[in-house]
């Protein structure tokens, strides 16, 4: 079988580094199909990208059939079938969210460029590094060959943080979920939606008061990455990079019946009247092979529209902030 080629941007990092030993494990595509790591990350960070290198080798991972490890973008993206795009610049203390922006804007238009000239022309994209929703715009649209629908960023990390607070809540396991949607940007502002989630078959909505649900659960989810941040003194890394995972999986292999997942796809031609031209997070179903769709018209409340739209105008303005990168 022909190995295929995987790139982890930001290998060194924490959520890279995770990554990076879970696709050579083979959980990215299964205990048949080979896999050649390229391993991309800023010059200083060369030194653990060569011991990356050195422990990969030591693991002796079967389906692991060789490793790239470089600083040079032409070869990083050269001929690459799937794209972790991780490495971000990271906010640091004084920072306000356009400064993130302008910041992350020197990175992905390249990045974008790279995957237009040297990539698999049929290469899928995860946008994984922060701000992720815009940073997938700019990624996009500086990669005027693709189509818009082979890029995607990352909400299965939001949705996942949902499930389980219901399950615990609930008294419940996380398979007896369903229909649960993160709507929006990964940000403060993204949505957590239960108006449509079930237990069983049965609406979860019946099951929790409101004013938990509007109160606990919707801030807890929305701030969960910034108490991990609080608590640990580090932003998430196994959890980020397992629900990479997952998030590839579901879009290659498809959703599970009566079900949807949460992801950040481009919006164009909605039924629920999001502005095209960004990347929104929607409830979507998965054909097998990278085939998406938005679920479409459900029904949507006065209070479910009025949060969706909250994060919709987080994105536009941040659009406004990097449309020259455009």
């Amino acid at each position: 079988m022909k190995p295929l080629r995987v790139l982890i941007t930001g290998a060194a990092g924490h959520v890279g580094s995770s990554l990076v030993y879970r696709v050579a494990a083979g959980d990215l595509f299964g205990l048949q199909q080979p896999v050649i790591l390229h391993l991309y990350d800023i010059d200083k960070m060369l030194p653990e990208l060569q011991g990356e290198m050195m422990e990969l080798g030591d693991c002796a991972f079967p389906l692991l059939k060789d490793v790239v490890v470089t600083t040079e973008i032409d070869e990083a993206f050269g001929d690459v079938d799937v794209a972790f795009l991780v490495g971000a610049f990271p906010r640091k203390k004084g920072m306000e969210r356009r400064d993130l922006l302008e910041a992350n804007g020197q990175i992905f238009p390249a990045q974008g460029k790279a995957l237009n000239d040297y990539s698999n022309p049929d290469v899928r994209v995860v946008v994984v590094g922060n701000p992720a929703n815009t940073n997938c715009l700019i990624a996009a649209k500086n990669a005027p060959d693709l189509n818009p629908s082979q890029f995607t960023a990352l909400t299965r990390l939001d949705h996942n943080r949902g499930v389980g607070m219901l399950a615990l809540k609930l008294d419940a396991y996380v398979s007896d979920i369903t229909k649960f949607t993160i709507w929006g940007n990964h940000s403060g502002t993204q949505f957590p939606d239960i108006s449509h989630a079930l237990l069983k078959g049965k609406p979860i909505n019946d099951m929790v008061d409101f004013d938990w649900y509007k109160d606990e659960f919707i801030p807890a989810v929305q701030q969960r990455g910034s108490e991990i941040l609080r608590v640990r003194g580090m932003s998430s890394t196994v959890s980020a990079a397992i629900c990479t995972i997952k998030h590839f999986k579901s879009w290659y292999y498809g959703t599970n019946d009566n079900d949807w997942v949460s992801k950040a796809v481009y919006s164009t031609g909605n039924s629920y009247g999001i502005a095209d031209d960004l990347y929104y997070s929607f409830p979507v179903t998965c054909d097998s092979e990278f085939e998406y769709t938005v679920v479409d018209g459900l029904e949507i409340n006065e209070f479910c529209e009025k949060m969706m739209k909250i994060s919709e105008q987080e994105l536009i303005a941040e659009r406004d902030v990097i449309r020259h990168l455009l």
